[in-house]
């Protein structure tokens, strides 16, 4: 999946610049001003006519079917995972966890369990509960909130899940909700796959790092005591909603973190790309240095 990655940093960089600039400095901003990298940018794209002023991708030979966002939508981008029966969109603009059809086209059934931590639970859980349930009164949901951080990937904590889900009862028509960064997605995702032998899963990426690189492929899992990421599953998600202003909530150690991936890919395996950083992405330069990089 590392073409669909690529495909998705060329397609965000220009709406995750656009939720990160407010935090650059005083007088960097204009500098910082990024244009939208062009249709021929990543060649690894293959770009179909823009609608309505987005932007489409597809991420790899041919188009996949996902349905087009409304006329009014604040989706600037969608990258089409194309996977045969197994494909998916990947919805980025600012604002979109305010636009509850984004949600709920993607929720199959009547019941909902969103996995979260207690940083991120405080800032957005309410949000998307809301924007699962807006003009939905058939739709149920419930959550479980776990603890924050690398460490608490394991069996244990993602056994918080499976009961919960037990607890309330969930059937095969459940959709699983991962908000949160790497470490939510990555739990939800394994817990997803397994639960009832595989339910639905939709993936909302609240940090940069997830954004761009661990919510895309339908990696899933969890660690074990003698290494990361041993006991897991390839396991795609229905969708995958970034809402780019989600980053304004983000430390700034979490967003370098998240540039760094970016300027990665672009060296590894996308010249074009790494060649549209250094002409238009001066915002990188300027948050790595604040944070001290």
């Amino acid at each position: 999946m590392a073409a669909s990655a690529s495909s998705l940093l060329a397609a965000a960089a220009s709406s995750s610049c656009a939720a990160i600039s407010p935090r650059l400095p005083r007088g960097a901003q204009a500098a910082a001003s990024v244009p939208s990298p062009s249709r021929h940018s990543c060649a690894s794209l293959r770009a179909s006519p823009a609608r309505l002023h987005r932007s489409r991708f597809v991420a790899s030979a041919s188009v996949a079917p996902a349905m087009q966002p409304p006329a009014e939508s604040r989706v600037s981008t969608v990258v089409d995972v194309d996977l045969g029966d197994r494909s998916y969109p990947i919805y980025i603009g600012a604002g979109l966890l305010d636009e509850p059809d984004l949600l709920q086209r993607h929720v199959h059934g009547k019941r909902v369990l969103v996995v979260t931590n207690t940083t991120v639970a405080p800032l957005y859980l309410d949000k998307v509960t809301w924007a699962l349930t807006h003009n939905n009164p058939n739709v149920s949901v419930e959550s479980v909130i776990l603890p924050d951080g690398e460490k608490y990937k394991d069996m244990g904590t993602m056994m918080k899940v499976f009961d919960k889900a037990v607890e309330s009862r969930l059937d095969r028509r459940c959709t699983f909700v991962a908000l949160g960064g790497g470490v939510i997605g990555d739990m939800c995702g394994f817990a997803a796959s397994a639960f009832l032998r595989g339910v639905n899963f939709i993936q909302i990426p609240t940090t940069l790092m997830a954004q761009v690189d661990s919510s895309v492929g339908g990696k899933t899992g969890i660690n074990h005591p003698n290494g990361k990421n041993l006991i897991g599953a390839f396991y795609q998600p229905q969708c995958v909603l970034i809402d780019t202003d989600t980053l304004n909530t983000l430390p700034d150690r979490e967003l370098a973190s998240g540039i760094a991936e970016v300027v990665k890919y672009g060296l590894i395996r996308d010249a074009p790309f790494f060649e549209w950083q250094e002409k238009n992405m001066l915002w990188q330069l300027i948050c790595l240095t604040a944070w001290g990089g």
